[in-house]
């Protein structure tokens, strides 16, 4: 018998916790529920979850600062769940390293959805990793070296801690030097059809692997955008 996939909710309304753990429930998975964000951390460091549902506003410490904290230590889809709706909150959330953001009040079916998408997502690159298909066993740019089998990425001596999707899309571009693909393309080629968000997604992880490779993420020289059409990685 398969193991039941297991789903953290870090979320400090106990109503909305439980129509979560409910539904998610009902669709196969076993939850844990933490109100507060300052033990959510420590559960984290302790014990292995297939994905994370996280509020923004908790006591102790916020999601962001959570998610921030955790996000190259524990490869895991995590899912920011927030009554903020603005854009700049979903883009921040994002930033700090979130793979996906639903806004309060949600659908629970849509939240299942949702958590469905991420967790398959992540085991289709996972399962791609393993495969290592046609990948060399060293990619070299500049002052970068990619190594696709052991998914390690070095600057110089200094080796670089990389989420899953931020290596996918790094290795991508890296096996595809000196081409443009627009945010759609990567988009598709990356999170995958059945994956529910936007290509927005792609922006902010950009965003985040130059922070990370560059010399100067505001005067990004490997990895460019070519405005109107989209990213390009310069070897």
């Amino acid at each position: 018998m398969e193991d039941k996939r297991k789903i953290l909710i870090v979320e400090d309304d106990a109503d909305i916790s439980m129509i979560e753990s409910a539904y998610l429930e009902a669709a196969g998975f076993e939850v844990k529920i933490i109100a507060d964000g300052l033990e959510a951390v420590k559960v984290m460091n302790q014990e292995k979850f297939d994905m994370i549902l996280l509020d923004l506003m908790l006591p102790g410490k916020n999601g962001y600062e959570i998610c921030r904290e955790i996000r190259d230590k524990i490869d895991v889809p995590i899912l920011m769940v927030t009554a903020r709706t603005e854009s700049f909150d979903k883009v921040r959330g994002l930033g700090c390293g979130a793979d996906d953001y639903i806004a309060k009040p949600f659908d629970p079916s849509e939240l299942v959805a949702r958590v469905c998408a991420n967790i398959r997502q992540y085991e289709r690159l996972t399962k791609k990793h393993e495969k290592a298909d046609a990948a060399p066993d060293e990619i070299r740019i500049r002052d970068l070296r990619i190594l696709p089998d052991s998914w390690k990425v070095y600057k110089g001596d200094k080796e670089i801690k990389f989420p899953n999707r931020e290596f996918e899309l790094l290795k991508f571009l890296a096996m595809n030097p000196n081409i443009v693909f627009s945010k759609e393309q990567l988009f598709e080629k990356i999170w995958g059809y059945d994956y529910v968000g936007d290509s927005a997604t792609v922006m902010v992880h950009i965003n985040r692997i130059r922070e990370k490779i560059e010399d100067n993420s505001r005067k990004p020289e490997i990895l460019e955008t070519v405005w109107g059409a989209g990213y390009r990685l310069n070897k």
